[in-house]
C-alpha cells in the first residue's frame, strides 16, 4: 500500500466528494473509485457507505481515516525535516480565496513566489467566503484567504494587511465632477451592494448606519466583478476596495470620490487548520503574503491596471465570488 493511497482516501473522506478528491490529487475520478476498491478489498471492508443523498464513512473507515491521518502527518513531518535539512522547498500548496483577493491582490504575490521557489505549483480557486472557511476546515485546502476574518477554534488567523474602500461612481454621475463628498450627502443615493451575507457588505451597512445614513439599495451582487459593471452602467454608486478598480480608474469607466468623514477598511488574513503540519513551502507562502510588496521588492508596476501575468505554476479554478 503507498502513502498516495492514504492521502487519497483521506482527501475523499474530508471532502466527502470523489470530484474533490481527484482534482486534489490530479487523478480522474475513476481512479479514486480504483484505489478505494482496492482498499476495501485489502482490508476486506466496506469503507463507505456508497447512497445518493449523503457520503459517510463506516465505522472500518472512520478506523482507517483516523489512522491514516497519523501516518500522514508523520510522513510529512518527516518530508518537511528533510526538506529542512537540504534547505529545499517543493511541492504544492492549495489555496482557496475569496475573488477580489485572488484576482486583485494574489498574482503578485504568487508571482514573486514562484520566481525564488520554481519547483512549488501554487493551485487557487475562487470560493464563496462561507466555502472558503469550509475548505480549510475540511482539509480540502492547505490556506483560506478571507477578508473580515472570523474567529474558529478550530482555525489559526493571520492578519496580513488593511485594505481601504473607497466610493466609485459613473463619470457622468453628479459626485464624479467634485470628487470630494461629505458622508452626508450619500444619503438617497442609489447604492450598488454585495449581498447581505458577505463580510464586506456588513461592514458598509455598520459604518453607514454608525453614521445615520439612509441609502437606497437598487441592486445586489454576489461577486465584486459585478458590482463594478452595474456602476459602469450608472445604475448605482458604491464602496469597493481600491486595489480592485485601479483598472478602471485607469481607463476612465469609474470615478474614485473622496468621502471626507468616512473611512472604511477591510482587515485581509489567511486562514489554516489549527495542529496542521506547516510545510516549508506553506510556510514560505504565509509568510511573503505578511510582506508589504512594493514595486522596489517584487511586484512590477501595472501601467495598464491589468493584474499580473499568470506564472507558469499559477493554476486558477472555482466560480466568481466577491
Amino acid at each position: 500500500m503507498q502513502i498516495e493511497t492514504l492521502k487519497l482516501f483521506t482527501d475523499l473522506a474530508e471532502s466527502e466528494s470523489f470530484t474533490k478528491a481527484a482534482q486534489l490529487n490530479e487523478v480522474t475520478q475513476s481512479a479514486v473509485s480504483q484505489q478505494i476498491h482496492a482498499l476495501e478489498r485489502h482490508f476486506n471492508s466496506t469503507l463507505i457507505e456508497r447512497s445518493r443523498k449523503k457520503f459517510r464513512l463506516t465505522r472500518e473507515g472512520q478506523l482507517l481515516y483516523e489512522y491514516s491521518k497519523q501516518i500522514l502527518d508523520s510522513y510529512h513531518t518527516m518530508q518537511n525535516k528533510v526538506q529542512e535539512i537540504k534547505n529545499v522547498i517543493s511541492g504544492t500548496i492549495h489555496v482557496s480565496t475569496i475573488y477580489s483577493i485572488g484576482l486583485h491582490e494574489l498574482p503578485p504575490y504568487i508571482k514573486k513566489y514562484l520566481s525564488t521557489h520554481p519547483t512549488v505549483k501554487v493551485q487557487v480557486e475562487y470560493r464563496r467566503v462561507n466555502e472558503v472557511y469550509e475548505d480549510v476546515i475540511g482539509n480540502v485546502v492547505d490556506v483560506g484567504l478571507v477578508a473580515y476574518p472570523k474567529a474558529d477554534p478550530r482555525l489559526e488567523i493571520v492578519p496580513l494587511r488593511k485594505d481601504n474602500l473607497v466610493l466609485i461612481c459613473h463619470p457622468d454621475h453628479p459626485f464624479a465632477k467634485s470628487r470630494t463628498i461629505k458622508a452626508a450627502a450619500l444619503s438617497g443615493q442609489k447604492f450598488i451592494a454585495f449581498e447581505p451575507d458577505i463580510p464586506t457588505r456588513r461592514a458598509i451597512d455598520k459604518k453607514l448606519k454608525e453614521k445615520h445614513l439612509d441609502v437606497s439599495v437598487v441592486m445586489e451582487f454576489d461577486n465584486i466583478e459585478t458590482v463594478k459593471r452595474a456602476v459602469e452602467i450608472n445604475a448605482g454608486i458604491t464602496l469597493v476596495p481600491h486595489n480592485t478598480v485601479l483598472q478602471e480608474l485607469q481607463k476612465g469607466t469609474l470615478v474614485e470620490v473622496t468621502i471626507e468623514d468616512l473611512g472604511v477598511q477591510r482587515t485581509l488574513a489567511a486562514i489554516y487548520k489549527k495542529k496542521k503540519t506547516i510545510p516549508p513551502a506553506l510556510r514560505e507562502f504565509i509568510n511573503l503574503l505578511k510582506s508589504n510588496l512594493t514595486p522596489e521588492n517584487g511586484v512590477p508596476v501595472q501601467h495598464d491596471g491589468a493584474p499580473a501575468a499568470e506564472p507558469r505554476s499559477f493554476t486558477m479554478k472555482g466560480r466568481v465570488a466577491a
